[in-house]
């Protein structure tokens, strides 16, 4: 019985009898005498690598001569990464232990090898690269071994190796390999940054519950000194923050807060200044928003305020009383030891009630107007 197999030129193909490897078949037509159909052909696409991992160890071992010309070989050891390049393109990046073969055919490989023991990050030209890969016309293969480290505007960024705290990043793009470390990137904002400590229900000096909603502007004076003292800053300034309330309301009554509210902003930040000395965390500004009493506290404080104010409205209003009463005793008086005053008064009196008169018949004269009027008024 005979076989043929063809082997195209893109290809490359390995004759293999039961199952072993016999040798290598170059392109074009191969014929061979197979009674016992125990020949078979296994095939690869020419440039890329051998994926039978048996064979390769065999063919180093026993074809070192066969290996050297028909095979790019591309090994690493476990303390060494590689960037893969074809025609000087970089195509690939290759972890630590790597024991690769590749046909060789009408591309041009390379590999650069990277010491991992005195190499922890990329060039800035291959950072670059490798930034935007969905743009690239053939995306580069192993790019989760990298750590891109972007740091916006207004950010740092800490590094952190193996759980310590390596160096700070200024804005910009850094890499970092991945390989034989455990390595992170914390973005920390340098900006001024907004806190809400809400709902600290506190007990004042009288026993008054008391709900307080707290808001802070602060900002990091010293990145490093923070994370390096604070396993997490911002929860240790919400806290002392807490504290601080506390030491504010549970010293105090409720008069005493509703009075003056500003002693809390005071004691509140006397507080957090002193207690955050030496942790690289900047306060700028602090004040409450707002006191939230208890349902029945703000019935008894309402009525105690219209009290107030009901007391005040009759204390004007006595006060308005005996200053008109004062204003016409002292009109009394004039009139009494003045002919001509109460003459005037007389009349004002006229022009007022002639104002709601359409019209007036006089008899007997001005004079007597005026004395019947008199009369009527002391009837």
């Amino acid at each position: 019985m005979i076989k043929r197999f063809v082997v195209k030129k893109y290809e490359q193909a390995a004759l293999l009898k039961d199952g072993d490897f016999v040798r290598l078949l170059s392109a074009g037509r191969h014929y061979f005498w197979d009674p016992m159909n125990r020949l078979s052909v296994q095939v690869w696409r020419i440039d890329t690598a051998l994926t039978d991992v048996e064979l390769g160890e065999y063919l180093r071992a026993r074809e070192p001569r066969l290996v050297e010309s028909c095979f790019e070989i591309m090994d690493l050891s476990e303390d060494e990464a590689g960037l893969r390049y074809e025609n000087d393109v970089l195509v690939e990046i290759l972890p630590p232990g790597t024991r690769r073969m590749i046909w060789k055919g009408v591309l041009a490989h390379r590999l650069e090898k990277v010491d991992l023991r005195q190499t922890v990050a990329l060039p800035a030209a291959l950072t670059m690269r490798l930034t935007q890969p969905g743009l690239r016309g053939r995306p580069v293969a192993g790019l989760g071994a990298v750590l891109l480290a972007q740091v916006p505007a207004y950010h740092v960024g800490i590094v952190r190796m193996d759980g310590r705290m390596e160096r700070m990043l200024n804005p910009g793009i850094e890499a970092y390999w991945r390989f034989n470390r455990e390595i992170s990137v914390e973005l920390v904002d340098t900006r001024l940054q907004n806190m809400e400590v809400s709902g600290q229900e506190i007990l004042t000096r009288d026993k008054v519950a008391l709900r307080i909603n707290l808001g802070v502007t602060w900002r990091y004076a010293d990145v490093l000194l923070a994370c390096e003292k604070l396993a997490k800053p911002v929860e240790h300034l919400y806290r002392e923050l807490q504290f601080g309330l506390r030491a504010a309301v549970g010293t105090r009554s409720l008069d005493e807060l509703l009075e003056n509210k500003r002693v809390i902003d005071e004691v509140v930040s006397e507080y957090a200044v002193t207690r955050l000395a030496g942790f690289g965390i900047e306060i700028r500004s602090l004040g409450v928003k707002d006191i939230v009493l208890p349902g029945e506290m703000r019935t008894i404080l309402a009525q105690v305020v219209e009290a107030e104010k009901a007391a005040q409205a009759n204390v004007i209003r006595r006060r308005e009383e005996t200053s008109a009463t004062r204003s016409l005793l002292n009109t009394a008086r004039v009139m009494e030891d003045n002919p001509t005053a109460l003459r005037l008064k007389e009349l004002e009196t006229l022009e007022r009630v002639a104002e709601r008169i359409d019209r007036i018949s006089v008899f007997g004269g001005l004079d007597q107007v005026l004395n019947g009027l008199v009369t009527l008024k002391g009837n």
